[in-house]
């Protein structure tokens, strides 16, 4: 079945088909409709760019010490809900990772919740999207746990606590952190593709009183979503760089 073209991605396809295949060529990449080379979950993954880059605009330009508007107390808020969760979950310095944590959380929950606007939908429920973060995060702890223990002593965790147990830990380790970004992935995109179909049907089904409660339920499932994969990127985090006297 084809993909619903939604407006914005009709616009791009209609005036911006050049600059994507130029893209694509500059990667040998092909797509089967070189007219239509934009897909929507891409035209909405840049969107939320955009509109997240222009809140953060908006935001710097508002910063106050003396008199914090609305928007910086939610941000300050969000940070502080950051920094602690990673403290709890057992990372020290988490001022270090904060930044990171707090982008991931902010641009998944932006983008589930961009579904939520008629005629758009969300980039999350293509499993690219998810795999791509999934991905970042896979990189992003293993960098930190080079960087803090340490070549050596990073790799040492793969073989376990004794070293006879080395030639059956270290497959499972591996196997384990490979495992990680697929759980990510799908855990993310599987909830937000049925999340979607879900509130999708019953709006078609019911029109005054049922939508209101299955959008309740999709906010609570885009918050919820975007939670979990930040507190398992922390937890990742936590278990790559934590020194044994912790």
């Amino acid at each position: 079945m084809p993909e619903h073209e939604l407006w914005l991605t009709a616009l791009f396809n209609d005036y911006l088909a050049g600059i994507a295949l130029a893209i694509l060529n500059a990667f040998h990449q092909t797509v089967a409709n070189t007219t239509r080379p934009w897909q929507n979950w891409i035209v909405m993954e840049l969107l939320v760019v955009a509109l997240v880059m222009l809140l953060v605009a908006v935001l710097r330009s508002r910063l106050s010490v003396d008199n914090p508007g609305k928007l910086q107390h939610l941000f300050e808020l969000t940070w502080e809900f950051i920094r602690n969760t990673a403290e709890e979950v057992g990372i020290h310095h988490s001022e270090k990772y904060a930044g990171y944590f707090g982008t991931v959380f902010i641009f998944i929950l932006s983008m589930n919740l961009i579904g939520i606007i008629p005629t758009f939908e969300s980039p999350t429920m293509t499993a690219a999207v998810p795999l791509g973060m999934a991905l970042c995060t896979f990189a992003y702890y293993n960098f930190w746990g080079f960087r803090e223990m340490g070549v050596g002593k990073y790799l040492a965790h793969f073989a376990g606590p004794v070293w006879w147990l080395a030639p059956l830990m270290i497959p499972i380790e591996i196997i384990s952190h490979l495992a990680r970004p697929l759980s990510l992935t799908f855990r993310l995109y599987g909830n937000m593709l049925a999340g979607e179909q879900v509130t999708g049907l019953f709006i078609r089904l019911t029109y005054l009183v049922m939508p209101v409660v299955f959008m309740g339920l999709h906010l609570f499932v885009a918050f919820l979503q975007a939670y979990i994969f930040t507190l398992l990127t922390m937890i990742y985090v936590s278990f790559a760089t934590a020194h044994e006297e912790h």
